[in-house]
Protein backbone atom coordinates (compact mmCIF):
# COMPACT_ATOMS: atom_id res chain seq x y z
CA UNK A 1 0.00 0.00 0.00
CA UNK A 2 1.11 3.83 -0.85
CA UNK A 3 0.04 5.98 1.26
CA UNK A 4 1.25 10.03 1.01
CA UNK A 5 0.96 12.43 4.10
CA UNK A 6 1.24 16.15 3.44
CA UNK A 7 2.40 18.18 6.61
CA UNK A 8 4.03 15.13 8.26
CA UNK A 9 5.87 17.41 10.74
CA UNK A 10 2.82 18.57 12.14
CA UNK A 11 0.92 17.96 15.17
CA UNK A 12 -1.72 16.12 12.89
CA UNK A 13 0.80 14.32 10.34
CA UNK A 14 3.64 13.65 12.61
CA UNK A 15 0.85 11.26 14.33
CA UNK A 16 -0.56 9.87 11.11
CA UNK A 17 2.93 9.19 9.83
CA UNK A 18 4.19 7.02 13.13
CA UNK A 19 1.16 4.94 13.42
CA UNK A 20 1.44 4.25 9.77
CA UNK A 21 5.00 3.19 10.59
CA UNK A 22 4.33 0.69 13.46
CA UNK A 23 1.16 -0.57 10.98
CA UNK A 24 4.14 -1.68 8.97
CA UNK A 25 3.51 1.28 5.46
CA UNK A 26 6.36 2.62 4.48
CA UNK A 27 4.99 5.99 3.73
CA UNK A 28 6.06 9.17 1.01
CA UNK A 29 5.92 12.52 2.82
CA UNK A 30 5.48 15.44 1.22
CA UNK A 31 7.38 18.57 3.22
CA UNK A 32 8.70 21.94 2.29
CA UNK A 33 11.14 21.27 5.11
CA UNK A 34 12.59 17.84 5.27
CA UNK A 35 15.13 19.21 8.14
CA UNK A 36 11.95 19.53 10.26
CA UNK A 37 11.66 15.36 9.91
CA UNK A 38 13.69 13.17 12.76
CA UNK A 39 15.88 10.42 11.18
CA UNK A 40 13.79 7.96 13.20
CA UNK A 41 11.01 9.05 10.47
CA UNK A 42 13.19 9.13 7.26
CA UNK A 43 14.42 6.33 7.81
CA UNK A 44 11.15 4.63 7.86
CA UNK A 45 9.68 6.61 4.89
CA UNK A 46 10.08 8.02 1.23
CA UNK A 47 10.69 11.88 1.59
CA UNK A 48 9.84 13.86 -0.99
CA UNK A 49 10.21 17.73 -0.91
CA UNK A 50 7.30 19.44 -2.78
CA UNK A 51 5.76 22.37 -2.90
CA UNK A 52 1.66 21.76 -2.41
CA UNK A 53 1.08 24.89 -4.85
CA UNK A 54 2.83 23.43 -7.82
CA UNK A 55 0.47 21.17 -9.72
CA UNK A 56 2.21 19.20 -11.50
CA UNK A 57 4.93 18.26 -8.89
CA UNK A 58 1.97 17.49 -6.74
CA UNK A 59 0.33 15.25 -9.68
CA UNK A 60 4.20 13.41 -10.20
CA UNK A 61 4.81 12.95 -6.89
CA UNK A 62 1.22 11.37 -5.96
CA UNK A 63 1.59 8.57 -8.98
CA UNK A 64 0.38 5.06 -8.09
CA UNK A 65 -1.09 6.22 -4.34
CA UNK A 66 -3.23 4.22 -2.77
CA UNK A 67 -4.39 6.79 -0.47
CA UNK A 68 -3.63 10.80 0.40
CA UNK A 69 -3.89 12.56 3.41
CA UNK A 70 -4.28 15.81 2.46
CA UNK A 71 -3.52 18.63 4.43
CA UNK A 72 -3.55 22.19 3.17
CA UNK A 73 -0.60 24.22 4.90
CA UNK A 74 -0.64 28.05 5.87
CA UNK A 75 0.41 30.26 3.15
CA UNK A 76 3.85 31.62 3.65
CA UNK A 77 3.16 35.47 2.41
CA UNK A 78 1.17 37.10 5.00
CA UNK A 79 -0.28 38.95 2.67
CA UNK A 80 -1.97 36.35 0.27
CA UNK A 81 -5.83 36.01 0.55
CA UNK A 82 -6.22 32.51 2.60
CA UNK A 83 -9.59 31.36 0.98
CA UNK A 84 -8.37 31.71 -2.18
CA UNK A 85 -4.84 30.01 -1.16
CA UNK A 86 -6.71 27.00 0.09
CA UNK A 87 -8.84 26.82 -3.04
CA UNK A 88 -5.76 26.55 -5.56
CA UNK A 89 -4.08 23.97 -3.02
CA UNK A 90 -7.37 22.03 -2.86
CA UNK A 91 -7.70 22.11 -6.71
CA UNK A 92 -3.80 21.08 -6.99
CA UNK A 93 -4.74 17.92 -4.59
CA UNK A 94 -8.14 17.57 -6.52
CA UNK A 95 -6.23 16.93 -10.18
CA UNK A 96 -3.85 14.77 -8.79
CA UNK A 97 -6.62 12.34 -7.14
CA UNK A 98 -8.08 12.48 -10.41
CA UNK A 99 -5.33 12.17 -12.37
CA UNK A 100 -3.44 9.37 -10.57
CA UNK A 101 -7.21 7.72 -9.71
CA UNK A 102 -6.09 7.47 -5.83
CA UNK A 103 -9.00 4.84 -4.04
CA UNK A 104 -9.36 7.01 -0.56
CA UNK A 105 -8.23 10.72 0.13
CA UNK A 106 -8.91 11.84 3.71
CA UNK A 107 -8.58 16.06 3.59
CA UNK A 108 -8.44 17.82 7.53
CA UNK A 109 -11.11 20.32 7.45
CA UNK A 110 -12.62 22.26 9.85
CA UNK A 111 -15.69 22.15 11.43
CA UNK A 112 -17.61 25.41 9.69
CA UNK A 113 -16.86 23.90 6.57
CA UNK A 114 -20.66 23.56 6.20
CA UNK A 115 -21.32 26.81 6.35
CA UNK A 116 -19.68 27.07 2.82
CA UNK A 117 -19.03 30.68 3.09
CA UNK A 118 -19.17 33.40 5.98
CA UNK A 119 -16.79 31.43 8.02
CA UNK A 120 -13.17 33.42 7.28
CA UNK A 121 -10.31 31.64 6.04
CA UNK A 122 -12.55 28.12 6.72
CA UNK A 123 -14.19 29.12 3.29
CA UNK A 124 -11.31 27.96 1.92
CA UNK A 125 -11.66 24.59 3.16
CA UNK A 126 -15.36 24.09 2.07
CA UNK A 127 -13.73 24.98 -1.50
CA UNK A 128 -11.42 22.60 -1.47
CA UNK A 129 -13.73 19.82 0.06
CA UNK A 130 -16.08 20.85 -2.67
CA UNK A 131 -13.37 20.18 -5.48
CA UNK A 132 -12.72 16.77 -3.72
CA UNK A 133 -16.41 15.93 -4.09
CA UNK A 134 -16.29 16.59 -8.09
CA UNK A 135 -13.82 13.97 -8.51
CA UNK A 136 -15.84 11.24 -8.05
CA UNK A 137 -13.39 9.51 -5.55
CA UNK A 138 -13.68 8.26 -2.18
CA UNK A 139 -13.06 10.91 0.21
CA UNK A 140 -13.59 11.54 3.92
CA UNK A 141 -13.18 15.52 4.77
CA UNK A 142 -12.18 15.54 8.93
CA UNK A 143 -13.97 18.63 10.57
CA UNK A 144 -12.34 19.12 13.62
CA UNK A 145 -12.92 21.39 16.35
CA UNK A 146 -10.71 23.76 18.39
CA UNK A 147 -6.85 22.49 18.68
CA UNK A 148 -5.53 21.75 22.09
CA UNK A 149 -2.53 23.00 20.53
CA UNK A 150 -3.93 26.44 19.51
CA UNK A 151 -3.27 27.24 23.63
CA UNK A 152 -0.29 29.81 23.78
CA UNK A 153 2.02 29.33 26.62
CA UNK A 154 3.07 33.24 26.78
CA UNK A 155 -0.71 33.84 27.29
CA UNK A 156 -0.91 31.31 29.95
CA UNK A 157 2.11 32.56 31.81
CA UNK A 158 0.44 36.16 31.33
CA UNK A 159 -2.77 34.34 33.30
CA UNK A 160 -5.18 35.08 30.57
CA UNK A 161 -6.90 32.91 27.98
CA UNK A 162 -8.31 34.71 25.21
CA UNK A 163 -10.43 33.72 22.14
CA UNK A 164 -12.96 35.70 20.06
CA UNK A 165 -16.12 34.17 21.69
CA UNK A 166 -18.03 34.54 24.88
CA UNK A 167 -16.48 32.60 27.97
CA UNK A 168 -20.03 30.78 28.58
CA UNK A 169 -19.66 29.02 24.69
CA UNK A 170 -19.19 25.62 24.38
CA UNK A 171 -17.41 23.72 21.90
CA UNK A 172 -15.33 20.87 21.09
CA UNK A 173 -11.68 20.68 21.62
CA UNK A 174 -9.74 18.33 20.50
CA UNK A 175 -6.13 16.79 20.61
CA UNK A 176 -4.90 16.96 17.55
CA UNK A 177 -3.02 13.26 18.26
CA UNK A 178 -6.32 11.53 18.37
CA UNK A 179 -7.11 13.29 14.78
CA UNK A 180 -4.16 11.36 13.27
CA UNK A 181 -5.45 8.37 14.51
CA UNK A 182 -8.76 8.98 13.30
CA UNK A 183 -6.92 9.90 9.93
CA UNK A 184 -4.59 7.01 10.04
CA UNK A 185 -7.00 4.12 10.44
CA UNK A 186 -9.11 5.45 7.70
CA UNK A 187 -6.06 5.47 5.20
CA UNK A 188 -5.16 2.25 6.24
CA UNK A 189 -9.03 0.36 5.91
CA UNK A 190 -9.88 -0.02 2.03
CA UNK A 191 -13.78 -0.51 3.65
CA UNK A 192 -14.87 2.80 2.80
CA UNK A 193 -15.72 4.23 -0.22
CA UNK A 194 -17.58 7.60 -1.92
CA UNK A 195 -17.96 11.01 -0.24
CA UNK A 196 -17.87 11.04 3.64
CA UNK A 197 -17.97 13.44 6.96
CA UNK A 198 -16.94 13.01 10.26
CA UNK A 199 -16.05 15.33 12.81
CA UNK A 200 -13.45 15.36 15.36
CA UNK A 201 -15.10 16.67 18.40
CA UNK A 202 -12.85 15.50 21.31
CA UNK A 203 -14.22 13.66 24.35
CA UNK A 204 -16.39 17.07 25.74
CA UNK A 205 -17.08 20.54 24.42
CA UNK A 206 -16.25 22.90 26.92
CA UNK A 207 -16.19 26.57 27.53
CA UNK A 208 -13.62 29.23 27.42
CA UNK A 209 -13.85 29.34 31.26
CA UNK A 210 -13.82 25.51 31.88
CA UNK A 211 -10.77 25.33 29.96
CA UNK A 212 -8.88 28.04 31.99
CA UNK A 213 -10.22 26.03 35.06
CA UNK A 214 -8.73 22.83 33.82
CA UNK A 215 -5.11 24.75 32.45
CA UNK A 216 -4.61 26.10 35.84
CA UNK A 217 -5.44 22.42 37.98
CA UNK A 218 -3.63 20.97 35.72
CA UNK A 219 -0.41 23.79 35.52
CA UNK A 220 -0.71 25.30 38.77
CA UNK A 221 -0.96 28.47 36.29
CA UNK A 222 -3.97 30.54 37.36
CA UNK A 223 -5.37 31.49 34.22
CA UNK A 224 -8.74 33.04 33.79
CA UNK A 225 -10.89 33.93 30.86
CA UNK A 226 -11.34 36.57 29.06
CA UNK A 227 -13.12 37.28 25.49
CA UNK A 228 -11.19 38.91 22.73
CA UNK A 229 -13.08 41.37 21.32
CA UNK A 230 -13.06 41.70 17.10
CA UNK A 231 -10.47 44.57 17.10
CA UNK A 232 -8.25 43.62 19.78
CA UNK A 233 -8.06 39.86 17.81
CA UNK A 234 -7.69 42.34 14.46
CA UNK A 235 -4.73 43.74 16.08
CA UNK A 236 -2.72 41.05 17.93
CA UNK A 237 -2.76 39.93 14.43
CA UNK A 238 -1.40 42.90 12.63
CA UNK A 239 1.36 42.73 15.35
CA UNK A 240 1.96 39.20 14.07
CA UNK A 241 2.61 41.18 10.40
CA UNK A 242 -0.10 39.68 9.03
CA UNK A 243 -1.79 41.36 5.81
CA UNK A 244 -5.69 42.27 6.13
CA UNK A 245 -6.82 39.72 4.12
CA UNK A 246 -4.73 37.44 6.42
CA UNK A 247 -6.04 39.42 9.32
CA UNK A 248 -9.94 39.31 8.21
CA UNK A 249 -9.52 35.74 7.02
CA UNK A 250 -8.61 34.40 10.74
CA UNK A 251 -11.02 36.88 12.65
CA UNK A 252 -13.75 35.29 10.31
CA UNK A 253 -13.30 32.65 11.82
CA UNK A 254 -15.29 33.34 14.67
CA UNK A 255 -18.51 32.44 13.10
CA UNK A 256 -18.18 29.47 14.41
CA UNK A 257 -17.58 30.68 17.53
CA UNK A 258 -20.89 31.92 18.63
CA UNK A 259 -25.01 30.15 19.42
CA UNK A 260 -26.21 30.76 16.26
CA UNK A 261 -23.59 28.53 14.91
CA UNK A 262 -24.80 24.59 14.96
CA UNK A 263 -22.48 22.18 13.45
CA UNK A 264 -23.47 19.73 10.98
CA UNK A 265 -22.49 16.53 12.46
CA UNK A 266 -23.64 16.13 15.90
CA UNK A 267 -21.36 14.40 18.91
CA UNK A 268 -21.13 10.89 19.11
CA UNK A 269 -19.47 7.68 19.20
CA UNK A 270 -18.05 8.43 15.94
CA UNK A 271 -16.82 11.73 16.62
CA UNK A 272 -15.81 11.63 20.10
CA UNK A 273 -12.25 11.21 20.75
CA UNK A 274 -10.61 10.12 24.32
CA UNK A 275 -8.03 12.74 25.36
CA UNK A 276 -9.36 15.40 27.70
CA UNK A 277 -7.42 18.78 27.94
CA UNK A 278 -7.03 18.17 31.78
CA UNK A 279 -4.51 15.16 30.41
CA UNK A 280 -3.12 17.36 27.53
CA UNK A 281 -2.03 19.91 29.40
CA UNK A 282 -0.57 18.03 32.21
CA UNK A 283 1.66 16.39 30.14
CA UNK A 284 2.36 18.79 27.71
CA UNK A 285 1.69 22.50 28.99
CA UNK A 286 2.89 21.44 32.62
CA UNK A 287 6.36 20.54 31.75
CA UNK A 288 6.75 23.48 28.54
CA UNK A 289 5.51 26.23 31.64
CA UNK A 290 8.35 24.91 33.55
CA UNK A 291 10.92 25.06 31.24
CA UNK A 292 13.73 27.31 31.12
CA UNK A 293 11.57 30.18 30.43
CA UNK A 294 9.59 30.58 33.16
Amino acid sequence: MKVVVTTPAGHVGSRVVQLLVQAGVRPTLLTRHPDRLDPATTARADVVQADLADAATVVRVTQDADALFWVSPSAQDPDADPVAWYARLGANAARAVTENQIARTVFLSSIGAEMRSGAGEIDGLALAEQQFDATGASVLHLRCGYFFTNLGLDSIRAGVLRAPMAVDYALPWVDPRDIGEVAAVRLLSTGWSGRQVQAVHGPEDLTLAQAAQIISDATGYPVHAETMSQEALRESLRAEGLGDRQVEGMAGMSAVLRDDFIAEDERSIVTTTPTTLAAWAHAYLRPALAGPEQ
